[in-house]
């Protein structure tokens, strides 16, 4: 059963080597996503799952101790999801940062499951995968990481779309809300257009909070560089 969930942004630029002098623009979001994290650490969890977007329409699991890197973004930082053996397949880049907020809160709460899950995967393949990983274990956490939309502005990775603020609205209020349905029907392809790539993972949050009774917290809400970021418990 899910007792508890925390949703965090996952763009590489969290990490501050990456950022490097932009780095002090997202302290907040940063503090946000600890407290969160310490949120997941307090549910007291037997199992802790780490959900964050990937390419294609399948998901892909990545056992405790895989590996990944942020070489591609211009620095040396590695990080691992836990401690354990590599793993065959690299993280990709939203569970990497994830495994680096572990790290940075020194995560040994419970073991733990890294699930990519594909951006073409629909609402109800979503919340089927969260209704499984809900049922695996007597308490179950997820830590789901994911963006809104990325047109809020002009600059924007994909440049100013009038619908952006309204979908991130909507997203924000069902994270705050605990809202399953809300996020359940979330239009699949309006947010391939608006490049959110949250959409998949709050899917999966919300096939697992079916039925739990979770009260959400809105931590932190931004949209700097004009894509929208997130930061909620449900506990």
């Amino acid at each position: 059963m899910l007792v508890a969930a925390a949703v965090c942004p996952c763009p590489p630029l969290l990490v501050p080597e990456v950022a490097s002098g932009a780095a002090p623009e997202l302290d907040a979001a940063r503090t946000a996503c600890a407290d969160a994290v310490g949120v997941l650490a307090a549910s007291r969890p037997d199992r802790l799952y780490v959900v964050g977007p990937a390419g294609g329409a399948d998901r892909t699991e990545f056992p405790q101790g895989s590996a990944g890197s942020f070489a591609g973004f211009g620095v040396d930082v590695s990080v691992r999801l836990g401690e354990g053996p590599q793993g065959e397949r690299p993280l990709p880049a939203s569970l990497a940062v994830a495994g680096w907020l572990l790290e940075r809160e020194q995560w040994a709460a419970a073991p733990l499951t890294g699930l990519g899950v594909g951006d073409l995967r629909d609402a109800a393949s979503c919340a089927a995968d969260g209704r499984e990983l809900a049922g695996s274990a007597e308490r179950v956490a997820l830590l789901v990481t994911g963006d809104g939309s990325a047109c809020r502005t002009l600059k924007a990775p994909g440049y100013l779309d009038d619908r952006a603020a309204p979908f991130d609205a909507a997203v924000a209020r069902a994270l705050a809300a605990a809202d399953t349905g809300a996020l359940l029907g979330l239009d699949e392809e309006l947010a391939r257009e608006l490049k959110a790539a949250g959409r998949a993972p709050w899917q999966v949050l919300a096939g697992a909070a079916e039925g739990t009774g979770l009260e959400g917290r809105l931590l932190h809400e931004d949209a700097p560089y004009g894509v929208g970021y997130f930061v909620a418990v449900w506990s």
